[in-house]
């Protein structure tokens, strides 16, 4: 077998000279994520024999570490809980937020997810093993646009025990991301984690909740060596992979593809798979989808097309370190084309390093501290650069932009005692853990006063007093002329409801005072591979490539680099497998037509 470092094609005469086994299915898909789960399900269902090649020792790629919520509007689960919309409110928010990149091009793309999420949603709520709960109170970020959403446009898997699984495929599964566990264990947004934040504000049903969660998962560490009640993104997977395993999808880990197979008339037929055991050649009657996860750790991609980053390195990834952009090598080999063209490359989200021992670290994401009361961002000048308690792509996109050319692109993200004890700062715990460890890695640095806070981070001191005195009169009467936080309900629905007269402004008044350092990330790409409304791979002239397919961060994304809500990633690799599924199969009825709600 032909030894490469990079993808490659081969016809079907050639593959056969390998000396390597032969396999045939008539789906081959390559990743293993949301979009291409999706994808296996969906053909499997439909009656196809299909292959999963996962090119790690685990299933779920980027997934199985996110939140797991998917932006899916117009469901009938939102109908259900009385929320009925318009299809032509979603476009006009969007409109709103993609401006000039809503093109005709865009639009049809987005109009072929808007009419196919209902029907993905119910045919997976309710044909497979998978559950879905509502994101009542999730708000769409941008309130203030047209159109804008103020819950019941997501979906996210419900909580289930991994006893469910068997142990053959519990073994497959990627385990939850530690930087954002409570120790290895999932919280899940929403309820979940509210009653949490209960018991740093030492109320009881915190507490009770809180020991209710903690226990079982203690046991679970110390009997089973793992968390076995998963939330977020790895019961998103773990769900859709036991829905692949009931429909006999032969799920392959440590099975990277390393090359396609064409026929003599241009139709991708095939793939050559490494293995443990000296790879073999996959013969897929129906076609081959491309779901590997897109190309967050190809630096030199990222040097190519990230902002501020000279040497590739300036950036971190909360995707795992297999998402090296095989996907895309592999359709720019069959003659596909990297769709770059995007307001922003990729998912920006700010992170800060936890050290670890070993000189290792982990990645964290800030995703909910930024928008508690009694916290700000600033940079290096002392002054504040964005309205926090928006998404966290925005936070990274205006650390960018305020960044003077030659600077490290950087911030830090202060609060007072209050804040930390009640809410957390980053990777650091509230109340009852103690704030000692985080100290003690340098983690956390705390100043008495903001002077000597200001001093230790390297930030002007004359600066940071002046921004924290005028946020302080601000705050204390709910307003933030400079960057209005709080005026929309996403910004509230993320503060504390029962601080007043604004949930997301408090002053930051009680020292001690402390910061993290906070640097640009992302959880994964969005520009990628550049495919037409059904999910299929297109060439320069626009053409589909037969038999070839993408999905999830491989497949360039339809918000065109913007990020109008949370899930917008899932929402649409979920939607976008599932449309490569039935394409595949040839399905043209939908199993559930979108319009009833889901038992």
């Amino acid at each position: 077998m032909p030894q490469t470092a990079t993808p490659y094609l081969l016809s079907e005469e050639e593959a056969l000279t390998l000396d390597v086994p032969v396999e045939d299915v008539d789906v081959l898909v390559a990743g293993s994520g949301a979009g291409g789960l999706a994808a296996a399900v969906t053909a499997a269902y439909h009656g196809l024999s299909v292959m999963v090649a996962e090119k790690a020792p685990v299933c779920g790629g980027a997934t199985s570490w996110s939140g797991g919520w998917a932006w899916t509007p117009g469901t009938a689960l939102a109908r259900a809980e009385g929320v009925d919309e318009d299809r032509e409110q979603f476009r006009d928010y969007l409109r709103a937020v993609l401006g000039e990149r809503y093109t005709e091009a865009a639009g049809e793309k987005i109009d072929s997810f808007l009419e196919a999420v209902p029907h993905m949603v119910g045919f997976f709520h309710t044909k497979t093993f998978m559950r879905f709960v509502t994101g009542a109170k999730i708000n769409d970020i941008y309130g203030d646009l047209p159109g804008a959403g103020t819950g019941n446009r997501s979906v996210g898997p419900a909580p289930v025990h991994a006893k469910e699984f068997g142990p053959a495929l519990l073994q497959k599964m990627r385990r939850q991301y530690y930087p954002t566990s409570f120790f290895g264990m999932g919280i899940m947004a929403g309820q979940d984690l509210s009653t949490f934040l209960k018991a740093s504000k030492l109320k009881p049903e915190g507490w009770v909740h809180s020991v209710k969660r903690v226990v079982p998962h203690m046991l679970d560490m110390v009997t089973r060596g793992r968390s076995m009640h998963l939330v977020n993104g790895t019961a998103l997977t773990g769900r859709l992979m036991k829905s692949a395993d009931d429909l006999g999808v032969d799920i392959r880990i440590n099975s990277p593809v390393q090359g396609l197979v064409r026929s003599a008339d241009g139709r991708i037929t095939g793939a050559i798979i490494g293995s443990p055991d000296g790879g073999r050649y996959v013969r897929a009657q129906r076609g081959v989808v491309l779901a590997t996860g897109g190309f967050p750790q190809d630096v030199g991609r990222r040097r190519e097309v990230f902002p501020r980053t000279p040497t590739g390195n300036e950036h971190w990834t909360l995707a795992p370190e297999e998402t090296t952009g095989d996907g895309l090598d592999l359709a720019l080999a069959a003659g596909g084309v990297f769709d770059a063209d995007m307001k922003a490359p990729a998912a920006w989200c700010p992170v800060s390093l936890v050290p670890y021992p070993g000189n290792r670290h982990g990645v964290f994401p800030h995703i909910m501290d930024r928008a508690k009361p009694g916290s700000i961002g600033v940079r290096r000048d002392g002054r504040r650069f964005v309205n926090e308690a928006n998404g966290y792509y925005d936070y990274v996109d205006g650390m960018l932009a305020a960044t003077p050319e030659g600077e490290p692109v950087e911030s830090w993200q202060i609060a007072d005692s209050t804040a930390i004890r009640r809410y957390s700062l980053g990777f650091a715990k509230p109340i009852p853990m103690p704030l000692t460890p985080y100290l003690k890695t340098g983690y956390l640095v705390k100043g008495e006063t903001l002077q000597e806070l200001a001093e230790k981070c390297g930030i002007d001191p004359e600066g940071l007093a002046r921004t924290v005195a005028e946020f302080n009169a601000n705050a204390r009467r709910g307003e933030d002329p400079e960057f209005s936080r709080g005026a929309t309900a996403f910004n509230r629905y993320g503060g504390d409801p029962e601080v007043g007269p604004n949930p997301s402004l408090a002053p930051l008044e009680k020292g001690p005072f402390y910061a993290v350092h906070v640097r640009p990330g992302s959880f994964g790409t969005f520009a990628g591979i550049a495919a037409d409304a059904k999910a299929r791979v297109v060439d320069a002239s626009g053409a589909p490539i037969e038999g070839l397919y993408t999905a999830g961060n491989d497949h360039a994304s339809i918000m065109r680099g913007f990020y109008p809500a949370g899930g917008i990633n899932l929402g649409p690799a979920l939607t976008f497998g599932y449309l490569a599924g039935r394409d595949l199969a040839g399905a043209t009825v939908y199993e559930d037509d979108g319009t009833q709600a889901p038992a």
